[in-house]
């Protein structure tokens, strides 16, 4: 049984930085599966933001491009998110996605990912 526990959020200015991490419990060894963080702001669909393979190839959205930067650190069985240059436009809740099987490359599709967190609140001001 995994779980997923997001945390790191919080209010930053626009033009800060956040750091979200996803600790992942449970049998599994993350560096072995493809990860993602997808956000979710009011209103709107649940969108990916930065996915990540079993050997640390990335993907991001445009939006994310440039600013923001997913890793996994295996000793720690975490998956994180570095967030630079934050835009109100960034505000959302943010989820921790985990694959179930093992991934060619990083996905960005939501029906991949069987496994989620609880989510971390980010708001940008």
């Amino acid at each position: 049984h995994v779980q997923l526990v997001e945390s790191g959020g919080g209010s930053a200015q626009a033009g800060g930085s956040l750091r979200l991490s996803c600790l992942a419990s449970g049998s599994t060894r993350i560096t072995d599966y493809c990860m993602a963080w997808f956000r979710q702001a009011p209103g709107k669909e649940r969108e990916a933001v930065a996915a990540i393979d079993g050997i640390g190839r990335t993907k991001y959205s445009d939006s994310a491009t440039g600013r923001f930067t997913i890793s996994k650190d295996g000793e720690k069985n975490t998956l994180d998110l570095e967030m630079t240059g934050l835009k109100p436009e960034d505000t959302a809740m943010y989820y921790c996605a985990h694959m179930t099987k093992l991934c060619g490359g990083p996905r960005m599709e939501r029906f991949e990912y069987p496994l989620w967190g609880q989510g971390t609140q980010v708001t940008v001001s």
